[in-house]
């Protein structure tokens, strides 16, 4: 499956999941709209509807989406984003440093992982989350939550 990531460069490149992820090659970064796939699935927290494993098929065949910006003060450009399928996470909590036990406040890899996970890519969720020390912690705080979205 095709990961990508549209970034804004709001954040501080140290703690930038995304980055991280595209050094292991795990991710692809875009920075224009134009480049998110037109039937991709686009991970946004302001979508109408919440991501199930029947999204599974869209995102393999065109891809998975994060949008990789900054939580202070930018949820507005969620919705000006018109590329893609979007979808919302259901309610999960952040096991990241920055924003630890805070609700749908993730980082760009739990998203990506969450979504792998309902899409039942274990495997890969897992070797995403495995980029970062906390990763296991946010299978843990959200096992009850990501078993019922499967």
């Amino acid at each position: 499956m095709k990961l990508l990531a549209y970034r804004l460069r709001e954040d501080d490149p140290k703690k930038c999941t995304a980055l991280a992820l595209k050094r292991h090659g795990l991710l692809k970064i875009v920075g224009k709209v134009s480049q998110i796939p037109k039937w991709a699935i686009v991970l946004n927290p302001e979508a109408e509807k919440q991501l199930t494993p029947s999204d599974a098929q869209l995102a393999k065949t065109n891809g998975l989406v994060v949008l990789d910006i900054s939580w202070k003060g930018s949820t507005t450009i969620f919705h000006k984003i018109k590329r893609g399928v979007h979808r919302r996470l259901p309610p999960l909590l952040a096991a990241n440093p920055v924003n630890y036990g805070s609700l749908e406040k993730l980082s760009s890899a739990e998203a990506i992982a969450a979504a792998l996970i309902i899409f039942g890519e274990l495997e890969l969720a897992e070797k995403v989350l495995s980029k970062f020390k906390w990763g296991q912690q946010f299978l843990c705080l959200n096992e009850e939550s990501l078993s019922k979205a499967r």
